[in-house]
């Protein structure tokens, strides 16, 4: 028994240690989000090859109903217990860990309100429309989405993704956040099996995500939903990530600001990230 979990534990070390140095890699820090724009943009070119009774052709099969619906909650679940364990234990101090949390609730504030926008801009530019067997008639005397609903007809506004917004978004922040692991385990700090096995479970489901990010563009009824959702989830990525967290004032930094402190030369200065050098 005690070699068997001794196995496991280095399996789990071996597996975490792999996965650190590619999420953590110069390639996928730089070119993450064009490797996301990439499957978004040429997935549904291949719809001619996809399987009409695949499982993930209906919208309520069981990965979009847990998984892509529920998106912005994983993701919070699981990277608050990486972000909470990397940035405390080997600083033991409360207030950057929270500085390092309120990034995650600012994520989750943008992946529950932006899609809300979505649905007010499809308001703003829908009509209603009686389906009929030759095509649609416009509706002129219901000038709103409920009223047109509950008439039993359809609202047909410009209507962009909220699955590929917040599967993007979620994607690229779990990249970022990610890849301070390899720079944990650099630096020597303790790295304890429940704390490999938490940063697996957030490197699988960025996976997942990746994935479900593909069928989703695949299997969606128009390709600029997809498109248009994909660019709006890289936009607040890059406006957060790249941008606000970088600078030093009214920001709650980037990825691994305050956990890696270096002295060089007898003085103290700041890099790119914010961190001590």
């Amino acid at each position: 028994m005690i070699s068997l979990t001794n196995c496991l534990c280095a399996l789990v070390s071996l597996c975490s240690e792999v996965c650190a140095r590619v999420v953590g890699s110069v390639c996928v820090r730089r070119g993450y989000h064009l490797w996301l724009a990439v499957l978004v943009s040429l997935a549904p070119l291949l719809q001619g090859l996809s399987n009409p009774r695949s499982i993930f052709s209906n919208s309520n099969n069981f990965f979009n109903v847990k998984f892509v619906h529920c998106s912005c909650g994983w993701t919070f679940l699981l990277l608050s217990g990486f972000v909470l364990l990397v940035s405390f234990v080997p600083t033991g101090r409360p207030f950057l860990t929270v500085m390092h949390l309120t990034r995650l609730g600012i994520g989750t504030a943008l992946c529950q309100g932006i899609p809300h926008l979505f649905q007010l801009l499809e308001d703003l530019t829908g009509s209603c429309h009686q389906p009929l067997p030759p095509g649609t008639l416009l509706l002129t005397k219901l000038i709103d989405r409920a009223s047109c609903q509950s008439e039993g007809h359809q609202w047909q506004g410009y209507h962009i993704s909220p699955q590929t917004f917040t599967l993007t978004l979620c994607s690229l922040s779990m990249a970022d956040e990610l890849a301070v692991f390899v720079r944990y385990l650099r630096r020597g700090y303790p790295a304890s099996t429940a704390l490999r096995i938490v940063f697996l479970l957030n490197a699988s489901l960025l996976g997942l995500y990746n994935l479900l990010l593909v069928s989703t563009a695949l299997y969606a009824p128009s390709y600029t939903q997809s498109v248009v959702g994909a660019a709006a989830g890289t936009l607040f990525w890059h406006l957060t990530y790249r941008v606000w967290y970088r600078r030093t004032f009214y920001s709650p930094g980037p990825p691994g600001h305050g956990m890696f402190p270096k002295v060089s030369g007898g003085r103290k200065s700041l890099d790119s990230e914010g961190n001590l050098q």
